[in-house]
């Protein structure tokens, strides 16, 4: 039976739900048997609050940004039906969690927990099991690992998943196949590109106008913050 995990990641608008703090980022992406299938999950929200100093400072998010996003509400059926049965692969899994069922629970009067639908695994635990006494945070692993993040400037829940997915695989035993960006992107030409689709059978899913939009919205984030966007200068 084919194994699907979503590795998953949310930005906030503080650290503590209990003092009314709210998600207003998910990202996800889907692997199925060790392998990405593009089927992603990625929204900003309208957390109707106002965004810690301290948080826009990780991940550039601004309260201007999303007030024209959709509340938890609008996005929560399509949210839970996407995760529910899937294992979720999280990085310091318990502030994540703990936010999307303050998120569930607030919507849901019998909602009962995340882990009652997704089992869930910890890779911040299993990297303190692997290399005690290091530093076990996303960027330190990515450099044990030698995984590129340099185009990382802030957090972002959509890339640090995509990032994640990386760090998971080789922490649990490497990636099954080589990383498609990497082909794509020293592929000579058009044929070449399609011939490495069709060899890998993989499904290409292409970002929609509103998708494309919101990416925009958020290189522009990134550049006002001092930051290079990467994508600008490949596109």
């Amino acid at each position: 039976m084919a194994k699907r995990q979503i590795i998953l990641d949310t930005e906030t608008t503080g650290i503590d739900p209990r003092q009314g703090h709210r998600i207003i980022e998910i990202g996800c992406v889907e692997m199925i048997n060790r392998r990405l299938t593009g089927n992603n999950f990625h929204v900003y929200i309208n957390p109707r609050r106002a965004i810690e100093d301290e948080a826009i400072g990780v991940h550039g998010i601004t309260n201007e940004f999303l007030k024209d996003k959709p509340l938890f509400k609008d996005v929560a059926d399509e949210f839970f039906d996407y995760i529910k049965g899937g294992e979720l692969v999280i990085h310091n899994a318990p502030f994540d969690i703990g936010h999307m069922d303050n998120e569930f629970g607030t919507l849901w009067q019998d909602w009962t927990g995340t882990e009652d639908f997704c089992p869930v695994v910890d890779t911040l635990v299993m990297a303190r099991e692997k290399h005690p006494g290091q530093k076990n945070s996303l960027d330190a692993l990515c450099r044990r690992y030698e995984i590129d993040n340099t185009h990382r400037m802030l957090h972002g829940a959509l890339l640090d998943s995509e990032i994640l997915a990386d760090v998971y695989l080789q922490m649990t035993g490497g990636q099954v196949a080589m990383d498609l960006a990497h082909q794509l992107l020293n592929a000579n030409n058009a044929d070449n590109t399609q011939t490495i689709v069709k060899q890998r059978n993989l499904n290409v899913v292409y970002a929609t106008e509103s998708e494309i939009l919101d990416h925009d919205a958020r290189l522009t984030l990134i550049e006002e913050n001092g930051g290079t966007s990467l994508w600008r200068n490949i596109q």
